[in-house]
């Protein structure tokens, strides 16, 4: 597998590239109007940003020019008309109000349209003819849209068609969707030079990611390409070369109103792109850093570690990474400008083998959460920041039980600590337990798993099913480290409620939802809970020093409005969790200085 090295930023930043069409003057337009649009045209130019489009896919023209209000307000350049979405369109009709509609603000900041008639066979909502299609779109031209996109199977009749006709502010966009693979880098070149032949001005292609590896041969092609190129890989898989555009010099990327309105697979939206990704912020210099797991859509690391990067002004952006191959992701995306990751799920133990370098004791443990690739030589080193961040979490669920006492020693010296899970999580907690003096118990589905971790920590080893009648004594500690539980599985618990009375304090490590179906049966058993949120804080506190190298006390990356956006949609009280993700700070701070600052 070839790795995605460097690339040329003279190549790329182009100022012709990056240049949006100026407003075309038509009866809709007044001459002020047109002025300022070709004025914020000329601002954008120069700031040679990656524009964010907004499709539009409502079902009533109304509807449309509603959303498109909407779009100019949450920060788009661009919003793509849809017309194949459109249950009843009538071009004569519709087109005039749709384009006379285009909201005067968003003119002066240059909000652009651009109009898109999608058939069927490539991906859109229209089984008509061609002639009736390239009708509408002409008048879209006619009537001042800035873009128009058209196929590359039809692109030759339709550029013969507007030969002669198209205004000089007027961009024709050629693209072509394929919804099986991403070709070859020599084949997507190959397509990039079919489609300007054929006379586009931007050229447009959209592939879909069978692997994350497939995304580096189109941020190769963008890269090399010279002229403006919109390059995008679709699905899950392929969601960084959305996120990643403006790094690369992709001319535009899409990002929806909310989510369910997608004009085609992966598409984020855009108060992500903004909010949470910081895609204004993102240029060729801009290092990434992301969370490799399988899944990986659940994980509020980004939100979580884009806030603490901005907050201190670090070049970053952090992405989700939904791998398959760990091994064969880190060769492909071996480029300096992917500096380090976050391991979860299923790849921890994986990482481990894969690292050049591990820190001793995320050897000891067996797994890593954490990879740093070295900027002096490229080598990948490995960490564990979790076994610190569920056993501190732990600790303090403990300490609170007493009142918060000064006590020698960990409180977890005696007790009997049962983890559930043998994987990179649980190899974690057990190897924390263990050097805090406790007694660890291993339980998993698998009881040859169990065994051989409990083999490496001293410990006893148990299946789930004799973890029911499992109660040598009372005040017991259980860990889960497994996914269950997690969304969308939420009604899914590792233990019966009936067996959890024995312990006195439940941790859960899945914090998507915080309140898991086992921590509320815990809690309704009279025992301490402890969320995954605690240890997911803890942990990104100490990679955020590896990936930073700043001191961890600057990790602060909780405004009002992200700590809304990590669990948007969560039932439970907001005030509630602002105490307790104010909470978690507090024990942090106290944990790293040994001063108690906070009483909560």
């Amino acid at each position: 597998m070839p790795s995605f090295l460097g690339y040329s930023p003279a190549v790329r930043r182009n100022e012709s590239r990056h240049q949006p069409p100026a407003a075309a003057s038509s009866s809709f337009l007044t001459a002020s109007s047109t002025v300022a649009s070709r004025i914020a045209c000329d601002e954008r130019a120069n700031e040679k940003m990656t524009l964010l489009c907004v499709p539009l896919v409502s079902k009533t023209v109304e509807q449309m020019v509603a959303d498109a209000v909407a779009a100019k307000a949450r920060g788009a350049d661009i919003v793509e008309i849809r017309l194949d979405h459109l249950s009843d369109f009538d071009a004569v009709r519709d087109l005039p109000l749709l384009l006379r509609s285009r909201p005067l603000p968003a003119l002066v900041t240059y909000r652009s349209f651009l109009v898109t008639y999608r058939p069927k066979w490539e991906g859109g909502e229209y089984e008509g003819d061609d002639k009736v299609r390239f009708d509408a779109l002409c008048l879209a031209m006619e009537l001042g849209a800035e873009y128009v996109d058209i196929e590359l199977k039809v692109a030759e009749n339709f550029v013969k068609l507007i030969s002669g006709k198209k205004p000089e502010s007027f961009k024709l966009i050629v693209s072509s969707h394929n919804y099986q693979t991403t070709p070859s880098s020599e084949e997507l070149s190959g397509l990039v030079a079919t489609i300007q032949a054929v006379g586009a001005d931007i050229v447009k292609i959209a592939t879909t990611a069978v692997d994350i590896v497939d995304v580096t041969r189109m941020f190769q092609v963008i890269v090399h390409c010279q002229v403006p190129m919109i390059g995008l890989v679709m699905g899950e898989r392929g969601l960084i070369s959305r996120l990643l555009c403006s790094k690369f010099g992709g001319y535009l990327t899409f990002g929806t109103l909310d989510s369910g309105k997608e004009s085609a697979p992966g598409q984020p939206t855009i108060s992500d792109l903004l909010n949470v990704y910081n895609i204004r912020q993102i240029g060729e210099d801009t290092k990434v850093y992301g969370i490799i797991g399988k899944p990986v859509g659940h994980s509020k690391g980004p939100i979580l570690h884009n806030a603490a990067f901005k907050s201190v002004g670090f070049n970053a952006v952090y992405v989700p990474l939904l791998v398959d191959d760990l091994e064969n992701f880190l060769n492909a995306y071996s480029s300096p400008d992917f500096a380090g990751f976050s391991c979860t799920i299923p790849h921890k133990e994986a990482a481990l083998r894969c690292c050049d370098e591990v820190d001793p004791i995320a050897k000891a443990i067996g797994a890593v959460n954490t990879i740093v690739k070295r900027a002096s030589d490229g080598k990948l080193i490995g960490y564990n920041t979790d076994y610190v961040g569920a056993i501190s979490a732990i600790e303090d669920g403990l300490r609170g039980l007493r009142g918060g006492k000064d006590e020698i020693g960990s409180p977890l010296a005696g007790k009997i600590f049962v983890v559930i899970g043998a994987g990179g999580a649980g190899k974690a907690l057990a190897y924390g337990a263990k050097a805090k003096g406790a007694k660890v118990v291993i339980a998993n589905r698998t009881f040859e798993r169990a065994k051989e971790l409990a083999n490496l920590m001293g410990a006893q080893a148990l299946t789930l099913a004799e973890l029911e009648n499992f109660h040598p004594e009372n005040g017991m500690i259980l860990a889960n480290t497994t996914s269950i539980g997690m969304q969308p599985n939420v009604n899914q618990t590792p233990v019966s409620k009936q067996a959890l009375r024995w312990y006195s304090l439940v941790f859960d490590a899945v914090y998507t939802p915080k309140v898991t179906t086992l921590l509320r049966e815990a809690q309704e058993s009279g025992a301490t809970v402890v969320s995954g949120l605690e240890m997911f804080i803890r942990q990104a506190m100490g990679q955020f020093e590896l990936f930073t190298n700043l001191p961890g006390q600057l990790f602060n990356p909780v405004s009002y409005f992200d700590m809304l956006c990590i669990f948007k949609g969560a039932s439970y009280n907001f005030f509630f969790f602002f105490l307790q993700l104010l909470k978690s700070f507090c024990a942090i701070f106290w944990h790293n200085t040994h001063k108690m600052v906070c009483f909560l």
